[in-house]
């Protein structure tokens, strides 16, 4: 279950992308772009999490108020009403994508509209841009910034420890900010407008994770991790005078000031040989309370201690919930409840196995309780229950053995807080989610508390590929750490990401566009095939076969008709199969690492991108020819598509600004290309439905147009372009993938570097309906095939196919049928659905309500059944009852 949150896509680009000085403007450039010339509503197709959320902030003077930041997805506040969370750095753009990731935030406690975000995403030359301090006067829905002389990394190891940015609770314009990298502690007295260095601080820290890491990503030093106000010690408008600071450095983690900050020393007796993640202070008890990990987080951690300081006695206390030699985890996660003093909690975040813990106390550490224990290995008595049903892929699809369980309590349970005003609800984060509950005192009756994803609206997905086939799902895609999914409906969670297998990163992914049930999607795996395939549109799968040599998932081409794949996996050259990859043949003529893609009306026709070279395969991927185009970016910063419905049509984006730098397009299967003047750069090319009155795809790219960097759309082959997202939906890098959706005009789905799948429909008409369902109104006669695909002790799998055999299109659909032996549906796709006793109504998705005369629209299931499974007899159609075949 551990997730790897290093993104390959920004470190491969982060030298030729991000660096340099952009190229002269063409002289013509602004003539063909009109900068936010159409109005699109912005959404997430949801997911709900994914991604890695390292902090939690509660505000302390005003209830309901609180903030999550993610390690390269940006910040959120909590909407008490909605119980939804909302993005707040969405206006971040591509030249400073580095600062979507979040290292601290703080909520001003003195005025609740005041909120700070620390922003920059590593530390080393992957972000080529130095950190900055965000402000915010209006909740996060504004922003200013101040500029810092040095890196910050939100999404560097040690990310989980702090809040390393902290507001003074008696005078709010004081602030501090613990640095990285030997940087040290700075502060600023005028709200965040302005920072210095506190040049008598005594430690910039010393721990690194891995001091042979030449990249600089592991060897960099962890730096001032968390800085924690004493409030009883200063009065309203005074600056508060006791001030304790952690410190990434075994020996001498926690610092002291007891006069502002003019003054610093270490505090004595402190135990050694541990990090101080976290520093929680109670100052209506006099504790200051410290976990304590021997590694910095957010993966690793063999041993931990927690630890109580008495403020006023400097008596030094171990309140570890279980002996040192018992623990084969650090201890991160840790907070107070505010209501009760004295009662405390932390978790063990880097137990990974079997599960993370997490332990309370109600005596100031005195004694402890545990979320979960042993009965008799394996055997375990949880104190609470899960609830996943709002983000049903959280169970990963897995049926582990006992003592795991799915879904987990959690992993990488780094941030944990009490709301401050209601004893009852808990939130922490994972690796994937943020959990919560709010009915935690149970905990203390003997009673089980209820834990649900509180996510919504949280997107953190890091995005690889995207796909919108003619037919079938609306959305694939091809997602960093939880694989991908298959969207019915933008507006709602599918139920489990892509298994069978389940990669931790998919890379590519393709579908026939003759045959776009048949899909198949490569990625990487620690052990396993990198390869799988699917014959209904990516509602199941099943794995392939890896030739020699396969270490990562490259990318993959399907046949137009889906008939053979080529394949440029890592670790090996091009390979090229007929059937479903259980036999791989080496390419010839293309090196190994090429991009790879189809043509979208030859089957045999296929194409590769290296180095500056175009390839073509006429042979259906035997042999490819170097094509003679020149000019093409000599890097391999490029993505380029077929358009489907043209054979030999291919458009290629990329570059890097100090060499070729743009779009081109091709219609003599890459013969020979066109660069589009006034392009200045681009990095993504999709297509979606066209426009009204035109044949031609709609163009869609994620690119420098006008001098302004922006998602754009073109219904005239790029003639002419309109910028389609605004200042405040940026969402940093978006250099990934893009596509329209064949069926609605205007719809587009842009890859984020970790805000997750942005989807965009316009205000003209033919824009999208939302992916919600339409009103089903059919009429005439109907046919239906249902047939039962798998079964197995209590489970089955069944497909249902519904004809329309009447005269007349249906704008929607609704089928109506009893089971006969009281089965009950436990999972549906490609159709919502409700179940009464045995009588269940299924009605189409936003996406195939439309059925011709003629035509057919399938979904299937799984289900539950006892004694016996027969099959329905009787489906009707509104009033009308179908033919069973």
């Amino acid at each position: 279950m551990r997730r790897t949150r290093i993104l390959t896509a920004v470190l491969a680009l982060a030298a030729g992308l991000l660096a340099g000085s952009p190229p002269a403007l063409a002289a013509d450039a602004s003539k063909n772009v009109s900068i936010s010339a159409d109005t699109y509503t912005w959404k997430n197709a949801r997911i709900d999490g994914g991604g890695f959320v390292p902090g939690i902030v509660f505000n302390r003077a005003e209830k309901n108020l609180a903030y999550a930041r993610t390690d390269i997805g940006g910040a959120y506040r909590w909407q008490e009403s909605s119980k939804t969370w909302t993005p707040l750095l969405d206006s971040v753009g591509w030249d400073d994508w580095g600062h979507t990731g979040v290292v601290s935030l703080a909520s001003d406690s003195v005025d609740p509209d005041k909120v700070y975000a620390a922003v920059g995403t590593y530390t080393n030359s992957w972000d080529p841009g130095n950190g900055a301090v965000m402000r915010s006067a209006d909740r996060g829905a504004s922003w200013q910034r101040a500029d810092l002389p040095f890196k910050l990394g939100g999404n560097m190891p040690g990310r989980g420890m702090g809040e390393r940015l902290a507001v003074d609770p008696n005078r709010n314009s004081v602030l501090y900010l613990g640095a990285p990298s030997g940087k040290g502690l700075w502060r600023s007295t005028d709200s965040g407008v302005t920072w210095s260095q506190v040049a008598n601080f005594p430690n910039v820290g010393n721990y690194v994770q891995d001091p042979s890491d030449t990249s600089g990503y592991a060897s960099d030093n962890q730096g001032i991790v968390w800085v924690t106000f004493d409030e009883s010690t200063g009065t309203s408008g005074n600056a508060t005078q006791t001030i304790y600071v952690g410190v990434a450095d075994k020996d001498n983690a926690v610092y002291r000031s007891t006069d502002a900050g003019a003054s610093w020393s270490r505090v004595a007796g402190q135990p050694t040989g541990y990090l101080a993640h976290k520093g929680v202070l109670d100052a209506a008890n006099g504790y200051l309370y410290l976990a304590y990990s021997d590694k910095g987080g957010p993966y690793d951690g063999g041993k931990g201690r927690l630890w109580r300081y008495a403020t006023a006695s400097g008596t030094w206390t171990d309140i570890s919930p279980v002996a040192e030699a018992d623990t084969y985890y650090g201890f991160s996660g840790l907070a107070l409840d505010r209501q009760r003093p004295g009662t405390v909690m932390a978790t063990a975040y880097s137990s990974w196995w079997p599960d993370t813990q997490i332990f309370r106390s109600t005596d100031s550490g005195g004694s402890w309780t545990k979320a979960w224990d042993y009965t008799s290995y394996p055997n375990r008595a949880n104190r609470y229950t899960m609830d996943v049903s709002s983000a049903p892929w959280l169970t990963w699809g897995a049926n582990p053995s006992p003592p795991e369980q799915t879904p987990k309590l959690g992993w990488m349970t780094e941030a944990l807080e009490i709301d401050p005003f209601d004893s009852n609800r808990m939130m922490y984060g994972t690796g994937a989610t943020i959990y919560g509950t709010e009915d935690l005192t149970k905990w203390d009756s003997g009673s089980q508390f209820t834990i649900k994803p509180m996510v919504r609206g949280l997107e953190e997905t890091a995005v690889n590929d995207l796909a919108s086939p003619p037919s079938g799902a609306p959305l694939l895609s091809a997602l960093g750490d939880i694989g991908g999914f298959r969207h019915t409906d933008l507006t709602k969670v599918p139920s489990m990401m892509f298994t069978q297998p389940n990669f931790t990163t998919t890379t590519s992914l393709d579908y026939a566009e003759s045959n776009p049930n048949t899909v198949v999607r490569v990625g990487n795996l620690d052990s396993g095939p990198h390869i799988a395939f699917s014959t209904d549109n990516g509602a199941n799968w099943f794995a392939g076969t890896d030739p020699s040599g396969v270490s990562g998932g490259g990318t993959v081409a399907a046949a137009s008709d889906g008939s053979r794949f080529v394949w440029s996996p890592a670790g090996t050259g091009v390979q090229y199969a007929t059937g479903f990859g259980t036999s791989w043949q080496a390419s010839s003529g293309i090196p190994a690492g090429a991009t790879v893609e189809s043509d979208r009306v030859d089957p045999k026709t296929f194409y590769g991108f290296k180095s500056g070279k175009f390839y073509v395969s006429s042979d259906g991927g035997a042999t490819f020819t170097a094509s003679s185009a020149s000019g093409l970016p000599s890097g391999d910063s490029v993505r380029f598509k077929a358009l489907p419905g043209v054979k030999g049509d291919v458009w290629l984006a990329g570059g890097a600004t100090d060499g070729a730098y743009g779009l081109w397009h091709s219609t003599d299967g890459g013969a020979s290309f066109t660069k589009l003047s006034g392009v200045e750069q681009a990095d993504t090319i999709g297509f979606g439905k066209a426009a009204t009155g035109t044949s031609y795809q709609t163009l869609y790219t994620s690119a420098k147009i006008g001098g302004v960097r922006g998602i754009f759309r073109s219904t005239d082959k790029g003639a002419t372009w309109t910028r389609v997202n605004d200042d405040a939906h940026q969402w940093g890098w978006t250099g990934a993938a893009i596509t329209g959706d064949p069926r609605v005009y205007g719809r587009v789905y842009v890859a984020t570097n970790g805000r997750g799948v942005i989807y965009g429909d316009t205000s003209d008409t033919g824009g999208g309906d939302g992916g919600g369902e339409t009103d089903p109104t059919p009429t005439g006669a109907c046919a239906v095939t249902y047939k039962l695909t798998n079964q197995w002790s209590g489970g089955f799998q069944a497909d249902v196919q519904l004809s329309n055999t009447g005269s007349s299109a249906w704008n929607g659909w609704s089928l109506d049928w009893s089971f006969t032996d009281g089965q009950q549906i436990s999972q549906l796709w490609n159709a919502e659905y409700t179940q009464s006793g045995s009588a269940v109504t299924a009605k189409n998705v936003g996406w195939n309500g439309n059925v011709a005369a003629g035509a057919s629209v399938g979904f299937g299931f799984t289900g539950s059944w006892s004694g016996a499974n027969g099959k329905p007899t009787v489906f009707k159609v509104g009033e009308q009852s179908c033919t069973v075949a």
